[in-house]
């Protein structure tokens, strides 16, 4: 890991772990309720691990906090939050240098993600499905886009729009031969609502 990406990982570890021993649960607890391995929760804990954002938002809804609470600084309760250009947290890199950068998010229960991506030529990012109801929305600044949701598919140009569901599997991918840069927003309602409950499932999360 790059200088950057080993401190988010510590960043996230440190977190994390305080929420999950703020809710006296012990690692087999928390990784049977987030569907991930005890192996990986521990190499998340420890910063070694850099999670994918699905790994994430598993932690974020089990834990019952929204995801920038894993990557970020608690802050007191304020009426404006800026995040200095520059400032994101990258939870996704591409191999040739592309990135999904979280720029701002609302508080859990329902919650508001302002993603920017940036895709080199050929790259692509895969989701699974995120909690029913989730939905995405997005628009192209430079380059093309496709967006496949199911077995829908669109490609986008730059000023097109698209709005589309998040829970069914779905992929952004550089469709184009120049690099691509867009702004998605996520909209996921009932974030924590499974805290404390039984395990998730394979269709509850990502």
């Amino acid at each position: 890991m790059d200088v950057s990406t080993a401190h988010l990982a510590s960043a996230i570890g440190v977190r994390v772990r305080q929420e999950r021993q703020v809710r006296g649960w012990t690692l087999e607890q928390l990784a049977e309720l987030a569907s991930v391995s005890r192996r990986t929760l521990v190499n998340i804990e420890q910063g070694s691990a850099n999670p994918s954002i699905g790994t994430l938002l598993r932690l974020s809804d089990t834990l019952g906090v929204e995801l920038a609470a894993l990557v970020e600084q608690p802050d007191a309760a304020v009426a404006l939050k800026v995040t200095p250009a520059g400032e994101g947290a990258a939870l996704w890199r591409g191999r040739r240098g592309g990135s999904g950068v979280l720029l701002s998010t609302t508080k859990a229960p329902n919650v508001v993600e302002l993603w920017e991506w940036t895709m080199e030529v050929g790259e692509r990012h895969e989701s699974e499905a995120h909690a029913i109801g989730t939905r995405e929305l997005a628009q192209v600044h430079a380059g093309e886009v496709t967006f496949t949701t199911g077995s829908e598919r669109a490609t986008l140009g730059p000023g097109d729009a698209i709005t589309f569901v998040g829970d069914a599997p779905h992929s952004y991918a550089n469709s184009g031969r120049t690099p691509a840069r867009f702004t998605l927003t996520v909209f996921e309602p009932g974030v924590g609502s499974n805290t404390g409950g039984a395990p998730l499932t394979t269709n509850d999360r990502t």
